[in-house]
């Protein structure tokens, strides 16, 4: 027997006393006290209780007395107002007094608990996920997910853009990390990729006449994981005709306004606040910086010149900087233990340990103290605006050491400090990004990727000073994440051949990887730029999560596995032959 429900678990309140009502769910606790049996039912919107008392049939307060946990039932009866009433959940001003009950299915003891509060190992959670998303927690942050998909297709549809699909099995070409390759039986000893980006074929649509394109798309990169990546992630995707920088900047905008409104019930203000690349580097020591806490770098150069500490006169000498930042309140908070917990987190970062100053009632304290005159290490706190009560660390080296250290440090003393408010929204613009970097090897490759275009006045330094060279390209960052990138795109096929020949790609390369590209921009290409959200990102903030793997229905653990269904697995010896892929065995 099915019971069509006419309710909710979590809908009902006082207004509905005396209704008869059917309610289907899931059994979260049962109590039973001889002829009174107490039942809390959830379904993904909350929870009821649900009361047997002698009045109900012999036989079904027997079944109500063999109830056990996430046991699948289905209840009738009427809604009454509870005597004891519990203010910790939505609908603790009534019970449902039940005179029918049918169960659906049975469970056994589930091997985690259905609470969010579990504090269960997370590869155990991910295992049973399927058990592990029936909690209200996980329930509320796959609804809010599906919010913000529908205030994205509802935005975007009315700001004029199409929904379009790309392919999923497309050429492999370099966009930065490794391609998840796809064999094809077809054409025996060719592989497809799987897309990390539809960066290619959103630029096609401009060619196709698309004017304004946008996907919700699933992309895949073969790379290490962390809290905030998975080898299979969603953006929201976006690409328009005829339009530059403000414009893609103006309809972002009007998008995080809708959101923010919607999902958080935010006004957020617009416009945001535009950085350019540089600058956020010499504030914040990040292209992603946290504004949410009022600790910027300084910089100290002129402060340190001609000192008599080694370690600082040997950076100036070699071209490198020295720079600190002053975490207010901080002299007490930080002890010699807790500072040295940070000195082994920056050496991460390439710095070769952190110079501290403390101003204390008592004086001025330092870990060079010996090297410094008091008045010498004043001068550096005056610098560093501080005041008594704080602490200013210091960290010399190359810039992107320095940088990359000290934006790690600052961000990680708030957060001890609890700094970090995660109902706090701080929205910003990164833009003017180079166009070029260098890596390890003294190889140019693109910040962003090779559609990307360049200051168009500044061109004479592809041959004079290509690192130098900025783009037009801008990153939507919040609270220290990175939600989205985009940049305006070349679409000049010259303009697009001298990047390539910038990047050292020959004519063949070029051909072989992109052909198709510069084939199509032979046909009247429009101006055209565009920007990609990561939703789980996204999703994540909103929510207060600290990973992404709290917003996906099925993730990866970080070892690249499904749990679930123990993906990846080896494929059949009739799979392989098919295929023509023969396996080497392991070296080790």
């Amino acid at each position: 027997m099915l019971y069509k429900r006419t309710h909710m678990c979590g809908e009902l309140r006082l207004a509905d006393e005396g209704k008869e009502v059917i309610l289907n769910g899931w059994v979260a606790k049962a109590r039973s006290l001889g002829g009174l049996v107490f039942v809390d039912l959830r379904d993904k919107t909350g929870i009821t209780q649900i009361t047997f008392n002698e009045d109900v049939p012999e036989t079904v307060l027997e079944q109500a007395k063999s109830l056990r946990s996430e046991y699948c039932i289905g209840v009738k009866g009427v809604v009454k107002e509870r005597s004891s009433k519990n203010s910790n959940i939505p609908t603790g001003e009534i019970e449902v007094f039940a005179d029918d009950l049918v169960i659906y299915s049975k469970s056994e003891t589930p091997p985690i608990y259905i609470k969010d509060d579990d504090n269960v190992d997370d590869n155990l959670r991910l295992k049973y996920r399927y058990l592990d998303l029936r909690k209200n927690k996980m329930q509320r942050n796959l609804s809010v997910r599906h919010r913000v998909v529908k205030c994205a297709r509802d935005y975007f549809d009315e700001q004029g853009f199409t929904e379009v699909e790309t392919p999923m099995l497309i050429k492999p070409t370099p966009e930065g990390a490794r391609d998840y390759i796809v064999p094809s039986r077809v054409h025996n000893g060719s592989f497809y990729a799987l897309p990390q980006s539809p960066q290619m074929f959103k630029q096609l649509l401009m060619v196709a006449g698309t004017d304004r394109y946008f996907q919700i798309v699933k992309c895949f990169r073969d790379e290490d994981l962390r809290a905030d990546r998975q080898p299979e992630f969603t953006q929201i995707d976006l690409e328009m005709s005829f339009a530059g920088v403000d414009d893609v900047i103006a309809i972002q905008e009007g998008f995080i306004k809708k959101v923010m409104k919607e999902v958080k019930g935010i006004d957020v203000v617009t416009p945001f606040p535009r950085l350019t690349y540089a600058e956020a580097m010499e504030r914040y020591g990040s292209d992603k910086p946290d504004t949410r806490f009022d600790i910027e770098l300084m910089k100290l150069n002129d402060v340190f010149a001609g000192c008599g500490f080694e370690v600082f006169t040997k950076t100036l000498a070699e071209g490198g900087d020295i720079r600190g930042i002053c975490v207010p309140g901080g002299a007490s908070e930080f002890s010699r233990k807790k500072i040295d917990k940070l000195v082994d987190e920056v050496k991460h970062y390439g710095a070769k340990g952190l110079v501290w100053i403390k101003h204390e009632a008592s004086g001025i304290s330092s870990s060079v103290g010996k090297f410094f005159t008091d008045d010498e290490l004043k001068t550096v706190l005056d610098k560093c605006g501080a005041s008594e009560g704080d602490i200013v660390f210091i960290v010399s080296g190359t810039s992107k050491v320095t940088y990359d250290s000290l934006g790690f440090l600052r961000r990680k003393v708030a957060g001890l400090l609890g700094l970090l408010d995660d109902e706090q929204f701080n929205f910003l613009w990164v833009v003017d990004f180079p166009m070029f970097e260098q890596d390890e090897d003294g190889n140019i490759k693109a910040m962003h990727h090779p559609f990307t275009q360049p200051k168009l006045d500044e061109l004479e330094k592809l041959d004079s000073d290509i690192l130098g060279l900025r783009a037009n390209a801008y990153d939507i960052v919040l609270n220290g994440v990175e939600l989205g990138g985009g940049s305006v795109r070349i679409h000049d096929k010259d303009l697009q051949a001298r990047m390539f020949k910038a990047l050292g790609l020959t004519d063949e390369e070029c051909e072989e990887k992109f052909g198709f590209l510069i084939e199509a921009f032979k046909y009247g290409a429009p101006p055209h730029a565009g920007l990609a959200y990561g939703l789980d990102r996204l999703v994540m903030l909103l929510l207060g999560e600290k990973s992404i793997r709290e917003v996906i229905a099925f993730p990866k653990n970080q070892n690249a596995e499904c749990p679930v269904c123990e993906a990846p697995a080896p494929a059949g010896e009739g799979q392989l032959e098919e295929l023509g892929i023969e396996l080497v065995p392991d070296a080790e």
